[in-house]
């Protein structure tokens, strides 16, 4: 059974998620964290560029020579119980940690990534995954989570992409959206649900159904939603 998915997010009137520039006061800030501790979710999943900022950014492996390394999961030891989840096709991300305030590193990859950056990787006892041969499918991705990590509950926490890829593919259990009292007004950042693709997808027509509504602080509107079937 795969994890039950939540995407939580804090967005601005206008739908944009980069919230740096909000005036928010820190009591509005934190409701972020409060709202998503009440899932206890044992996970959280975000893309390469917002992965980026617990990584020392982004870049190629350094050469290492390794001989060839099978492309199959490699399941790292660990103690933690609950996991960080990075999106990162390409093996973009260098990492110099195996954990993120606790949080073990899960990177999900595809094949076509370097021998060289696997090695990188186990040597840095960090945990990998592969989603598919030079694309990530993400519900594989998902089952695997759950049989090789027992993840039951996982919050999506990503950028407007990753979130429109979930979305498309019909993996969001939930939406868990905190609306801020701010108009971003800025055009080119992301937004909460990015859908671009080469076929059509309308998913306009999809109707979800509310569960709740609470206002929080600093005027923050909390919306949670469920997909119809649920």
């Amino acid at each position: 059974m795969k994890p039950y998915v939540i995407c939580h997010m804090i967005a601005s009137l206008d739908g944009r998620i980069v919230s740096s520039r909000w005036n928010l006061s820190p009591e509005g800030r934190a409701e972020y964290e409060t709202t998503a501790a009440t899932y206890q979710a044992n996970a959280w999943m975000c893309g390469r560029i917002t992965m980026a900022a617990f990584a020392r950014g982004t870049g190629p492996a350094p050469a290492s020579d390794a001989p060839p390394i099978p492309k199959t999961d490699f399941i790292a030891p660990h103690t933690q119980t609950s996991y960080a989840i990075a999106l990162d096709p390409g093996g973009k991300l260098y990492w110099e940690r195996n954990d993120i305030g606790g949080d073990h590193v899960i990177t999900v990859l595809t094949e076509k990534v370097s021998s060289d950056y696997l090695a990188l990787l186990q040597a840095r006892q960090i945990s990998y995954l592969f989603g598919g041969l030079d694309s990530v499918d993400l519900s594989t991705v998902l089952d695997k989570l759950a049989t090789s990590f027992q993840i039951k509950t996982l919050l999506l926490e990503g950028g407007g992409k990753i979130n429109g890829s979930m979305l498309r593919a019909g993996l969001i259990d939930e939406l868990s959206l905190l609306v801020a009292p701010v108009p971003d007004g800025s055009s080119g950042t992301a937004a909460l649900f990015d859908t671009l693709d080469a076929a059509p997808h309308d998913l306009s027509g999809i109707r979800w159904k509310l569960l709740s509504i609470d206002r929080r602080a600093d005027d923050i509107i909390w919306l949670r939603y469920s997909r119809p079937s649920h």
